[in-house]
């Protein structure tokens, strides 16, 4: 009947009827979009709710703007980068104009260009790039549906891409179920639900889609059975019997609502022609490639007018490409196909991948068509593995190793182990931890590299989840049983098992044993050791045979990574190591010079993940020269890189600087937090000490003197490598202070000890300033006088601000105000210019009692920029150009061009040359 959807009908488009909440949320994003603006934009709901017929709309509406479409495919959801090549296909004849390292990453990904595996979020920043070029000439609207059936890789990127966006004139919209498998890839983005049609709404469209009478009972039955889901509407309207509409015969079959939509649409497709349904199988497992479609149907003996009998039936629609009506039915095909027929097409499918040259997809297909066991597809699937793995693709590498690990029967522990090491690097520790459970068993009698790979993957596997406390063990045995075949592989297993010595609570026999398995390792008898090797024997030193030994191995570490032009990483973050290694024997210069190396090689390559960590380190020392806007500022991009990557940090890196500035409840409680989430809960001691060291300056500046004990003299009892040095003066000048005139002398013994084998200018700084805090009144002034001289020759300025303070304060209790002024003039300008707030008021308050008057200070806001703003008007200010802030913080010239048009009217300036100034005068 007319209006009624019948299998013979050719089905029409649906008018949009309702969604007055959703099309306002998506007209505000094309308004933007075609104001130059980017807005990424995530609709979620069940299946047939109108998440496709929304994007259909937005399509209709966006004439003026260059769209483009893909959508996730369900037997492409393991093809590493499927997705995004097919959104992204209409720009590739650009590639060329893409910075270099951006260009390789995404050619190699698609397996354009041979190259090493490029960084995930290198490929997101490569794609955000290429659609902003695209944007350039024409506003952009990228709109992807099914996002349930992306691949793990085109899902991250596009996640990457839409937490990026700024001012490029992009939309993106994705469309796809609530039930999300695997990691949130898409959280932090808006969400815009899609929920079922209200009753004026849902009646309205169950009537368009009716031809004679609806009883308004029946009317209201079938609205509230399928809750407003429009497909449900559309399809009851269609299936039941004018009788049933009128009333007249009762309603006893259930409603086409949920899985059973997939049903009706399955018993809609069993009625078709048997070569008809086997290209609807085909279709569904390769909706976007009709190349391959047509020449695997040609293996099958499926005629091309196989397809007529489908758009009769209004399951296909035929404009200028083949697809289904609804994504629901290609589901419904592909799940509702027989397990043989299943077979039979990718078997097609493979024969018709290897005649096009697309080895992991035949690879792939052969194992969807295999049943069984099959060594010789498990071979194939092992390859195809390292050719997703090349690309970058490790979700795909993790995917192929885990099938042919089902397929095997030889090497079945190996791809599982190695499966598991690919998840790891997805993040996605969970997934690791089960592919290690399988492989478990297998790991019994077999071979002792591989038991020893296993525990590595193990052992990385509980760093993940904050199990820290038998890792080092792990690590150790797992290390010296590759020694002499893998010793890289030896090198990286000990690097982690360091950095988990350095953060952990272990005692001193375990440690003591961590330094003897490394110094007798095998895998660090190298003729040219790097920088690398040199920081782990440096630290294996410290744990095993005390300080002196270690200072020049550390020393030559810190010296070697400022000569690499390359860093390798051994699976960890060097520049936290690195950190450690410039504390431990008091080099400020190596350190912060290394830091910075690091800085440049991670933004060049786009290791996004380990530049978030790097920051950390570089607001260390952008703190210690008492740069504070400096050090926020990199905080502020390491807390914006952790969004970008869906690894929201909290306020714990904060606390030095939040110490340091005398924001005293904020500074407690991002402590509080640490202890509680990582020292008490997951046995973090490292971090434990470095949150009382904090905390210790945070009681010094304060004049807390005895709560500054307590805070240093757990790091001082623990010794631990890296976090002492820091606490040394600390503890000397808190001890002082409050009279513990014995601990004050043993922490001054243990400076002593070490400074003078440090020899650095900040070493021996520190070391007069001490001996000055302990010193008769004939000794004293001579140590606050050398102290100065030698922290003046280093880039610590909170410490050179401390002695002048405590010279002052020392000076002023024998009377002698008038050069007591000088001095605690000197800290207290030099702590108000940084923005240490509490110790500038222990300065004035000291200044007040010399009979001479400072201002408090008060807090500038800075004509109120954001910190991407600073961010940007700070580089702009040295002299970069915008595409190099572009490249620096990972964003696109457009959003580079659009915040500092917000920092030129905020700063009420005109032009670049101004920022400098403008800046500068606050400080």
């Amino acid at each position: 009947m007319a209006g009624h959807l019948s299998v013979g009908a050719r089905p029409r488009r649906t008018p949009l009827i309702g969604r007055h909440e959703e099309l306002q949320v998506l007209s505000t994003q094309l308004a933007g979009v075609r104001d130059g603006m980017s807005s990424a934009l995530v609709l979620v709901g069940e299946a047939g709710i109108g998440k496709t017929r929304l994007l259909d709309h937005m399509t209709e509406v966006s004439a003026d703007l260059r769209v483009v479409r893909a959508a996730g495919v369900e037997s492409e959801a393991q093809l590493g980068f499927a997705a995004l090549h097919r959104l992204l296909r209409p720009f590739l004849g650009r590639l060329d104009t893409l910075p270099a390292p951006q260009h390789e990453a995404l050619a190699s990904a698609f397996g354009l260009l041979a190259g090493p595996a490029a960084d995930r979020y290198l490929i997101g920043l490569a794609t955000l790039t290429l659609l902003a070029d695209a944007a350039s000439a024409q506003p952009l609207l990228c709109l992807v549906d099914d996002m349930q059936w992306l691949d793990r890789e085109s899902r991250d990127a596009l996640a990457f891409v839409g937490r990026r966006l700024g001012a490029e004139a992009v939309g993106l919209v994705v469309a796809g179920r609530e039930d999300m498998p695997g990691p949130g890839a898409f959280e932090g983005l808006v969400v815009l639900p899609v929920r079922g049609l209200a009753g004026a709404d849902a009646h309205e469209l169950l009537g368009r889609n009716v031809t004679g009478r609806l009883d308004p009972a029946v009317s209201a039955r079938i609205v509230a059975d399928t809750g407003g889901n429009p497909l449900a509407l559309i399809e009851s309207a269609g299936t039941l019997s004018p009788a049933h509409l009128a009333g007249t015969a009762p309603l006893r079959e259930p409603l086409p609502v949920g899985a059973r939509l997939e049903n009706h649409f399955g018993r809609l497709i069993q009625g078709l022609p048997d070569e008809t349904r086997t290209f609807l199988v085909l279709l569904a497992a390769v909706p976007e490639n009709a190349l391959l479609l047509w020449c695997a149907a040609g293996e099958l003996g499926v005629p091309a007018t196989a397809v007529d009998a489908a758009i009769s039936a209004g399951v296909l629609i035929h404009d200028q490409r083949m697809e289904f009506r609804h994504p629901l039915i290609r589901s419904a095909v592909y799940s509702g196909a027989d397990a043989a027929e299943r077979r039979r097409v990718h078997a097609a499918l493979a024969t018709a991948s290897d005649q096009l040259r697309l080895p992991e997809r035949r690879a792939w297909h052969r194992a969807e068509a295999a049943i069984g066991l099959d060594d010789d597809v498990a071979d194939e699937l092992d390859a195809a593995s390292e050719l997703a793995r090349a690309r970058g693709g490790y979700a795909a590498q993790a995917a192929f190793l885990a099938r042919a690990a089902g397929l095997s029967v030889a090497d079945r522990a190996v791809r599982l182990v190695g499966a598991a090491r690919a998840h790891l690097v997805l993040g996605d520790p969970a997934t690791a931890q089960a592919m290690l459970g399988q492989a478990d068993p297998l790991l019994v009698s077999g071979d002792p590299v591989l038991r020893a790979r296993a525990l590595h993957t193990r052992a990385t596997t509980d760093i993940y989840f904050e199990r820290i406390g038998g890792v080092l063990s792990q690590l150790m045995a797992a290390a010296d049983t590759v020694a002499g075949s893998d010793p890289a592989l030896a090198r990286s297993m000990l690097m982690e098992g360091l950095l988990a010595a350095l953060c952990s609570d272990q005692d001193t026999v375990a440690l003591k044993e961590f330094g003897t398995a490394v110094l007798a390792s095998p895998a660090l008898r190298s003729a040219s050791p790097t920088g690398a090797d040199l920081l782990l024997r440096g630290f294996a030193l410290r744990v095993h045979s005390g300080y002196p030994p270690a200072v020049p191995v550390l020393r030559a570490a810190l010296d070697a990574m400022g000569r690499e032009s390359e860093v390798t990483e051994h699976g960890v973050r060097l520049a936290a190591l690195a950190l450690y290694a410039a504390e431990e024997i008091w080099d400020d210069a190596a350190g912060d010079e290394a830091a910075r190396l690091f800085e440049v090689r991670e933004r060049r390559i786009g290791a996004l993940g380990a530049l978030r960590s790097t920051l950390v380190v570089r607001s260390t020392w952008e703190l210690r020269a008492g740069r504070f806007a400096a050090a926020t500022a990199c905080l502020d991009e390491a807390e914006d890189l952790a969004a970008v990557i869906g690894q929201p940090s909290g306020p714990a890196f904060r606390i030095e600087l939040l110490a340091w500035k005398g924001q005293e409840a904020q500074a407690r409680s991002a402590a509080a937090s640490l202890v509680r989430d990582l020292v008490t809960r997951h046995a973090h001691g490292g971090l434990g000490d470095w949150a009382r060291n904090c905390l210790a300056v945070l009681e010094l500046s304060l004049g807390r003197y005895a709560e500054a004990v307590a805070h240093a003299d757990v790091a001082f009892a623990h010794d631990n490598a890296g976090a002492v040095p820091r606490v040394l003066p600390d503890l000397v000048e808190a001890a002082v202070r409050c009279g513990e005139h014995r601990k004050a002398k043993e922490a001054l013994k243990r400076l002593e000890e070490r400074a003078p084998l440090a020899g650095t200018p900040w070493a021996l700084g520190l070391l007069a300033r001490c001996r000055a805090l302990m010193a008769d009144d004939d000794q004293a002034e001579a140590f606050f006088a050398e102290s100065v001289a030698l922290l003046r020759r280093t880039r610590v300025r909170t410490d050179l601000a401390r002695t002048h303070l405590l010279y002052g304060e020392w000076l002023r209790r024998r009377r002698r105000r008038a050069d007591a002024r000088t001095e605690l003039r000197t800290a207290h300008e030099m702590f108000r210019v940084m923005g240490a707030a509490a110790f500038a008021e222990r300065a004035r308050v000291e200044l007040l009692a010399t009979g001479e008057r400072a201002r408090k200070r008060t807090l500038d806001t800075g004509h109120e920029l954001t910190p991407q703003e600073r961010r940007i008007a700070g580089l702009a200010a040295a002299g970069s150009t915008n595409a190099e802030i572009a490249a620096r913080l990972f964003i696109t010239r457009s959003t580079v061009e659009y915040h500092l048009n917000k920092v030129f009217r905020k700063l009420d300036i005109t032009s670049r040359r101004r920022l400098r100034s403008v800046l500068g005068e606050e400080g």
